[in-house]
């Protein structure tokens, strides 16, 4: 459930751009003290802001079913629920929240002074680029912002040779549609979309019985839907059936290096059980 949450309050994070700082944000100090209430802002945060200025994350960052940083790290800040009281309590110069901010809350803290500047999911390698930057002015250090971004783009180099026909069955048992960021990493990484060469779209449901009827070559399992662990899939013996940290799913920043290292070692999988099928039928 706590998975189910955060991807749909991803979802529709994701359907608004990244908002240019607001008026308050452009009177801050040069390293301000930070809270940050949005989940996939706060591993970006974690390495582009010094320790002492990032007062809070997220309180999703410290729970293993839907952090998309890794723990241990997320677990060296403190958390926030993400009320007025509590932020007002912490005394940051600035809040780094999602466009859906709940009005009141938003209100609240800039009448108390509180900068809060926006950012939405990113929507492919490029925009989470300049998001990492944007964040790491904000922070005050460029300069990490672009070892950062210069790490995301090494990482998410495309690969040239062979595609895999591939479904992300991702949490809720929906799909991910063509302008999300895990499609883009998907693409880079050598694989098609199953799913949209079938119709399906951004967030359209995918039920066992399609799966079956028309499996894929391979079927990442993001989620925990009944289905998506039914018996049935090992029956599927042309399609191989592999888990996929729903973490690594919604959000950019260094969450792009964990997934595509993980991507690139599914292709490499595949590709060699390619060729193995193609030596045996020799």
């Amino acid at each position: 459930m706590i998975r189910l949450g955060l991807a749909g309050a991803l979802l529709l994070a994701g359907c608004a751009e990244s908002r240019a700082p607001e008026p308050q944000a452009n009177r801050l100090p040069a390293r301000p003290t930070i809270v940050s209430l949005n989940p996939c802002s706060d591993a970006v945060l974690a390495e582009v802001a010094d320790p002492a200025q990032l007062l809070a994350i997220s309180h999703y960052s410290h729970d293993p079913r839907a952090s998309s940083m890794d723990v241990g790290v997320a677990r060296r800040f403190a958390v926030t629920g993400g009320t007025v009281e509590e932020v007002l309590a912490l005394d940051p110069d600035v809040v780094v929240a999602s466009p859906f901010l709940a009005p009141a809350t938003r209100a609240g803290l800039e009448d108390m002074g509180i900068a809060v500047v926006s950012f939405g999911i990113a929507s492919g390698i490029e925009d989470s680029i300049a998001q990492v930057r944007e964040l790491a002015q904000l922070a005050g250090d460029t300069a990490a912002g672009e070892r950062l971004a210069a790490r995301i783009a090494a990482a998410a180099v495309p690969v040239e040779g062979e595609r895999v026909a591939t479904v992300l069955w991702q949490s809720g048992g929906i799909v991910a549609g063509e302008a999300a960021l895990v499609t883009d990493l998907l693409t880079r990484a050598g694989f098609t979309s199953h799913s949209a060469a079938r119709g399906l779209g951004q967030a359209d449901y995918l039920s066992l019985e399609q799966v079956a009827a028309d499996p894929p070559e391979l079927l990442l399992v993001a989620g925990n839907e009944p289905g998506q662990h039914h018996p049935l899939l090992d029956h599927l013996t042309q399609t191989r059936v592999e888990p996929f940290d729903p973490g690594l799913v919604y959000c950019g920043g260094p969450t792009i290096i964990r997934a595509m290292e993980r991507l690139r070692t599914l292709r490499t999988a595949m590709l060699d059980r390619r060729l193995a099928k193609r030596t045996a039928s020799r």
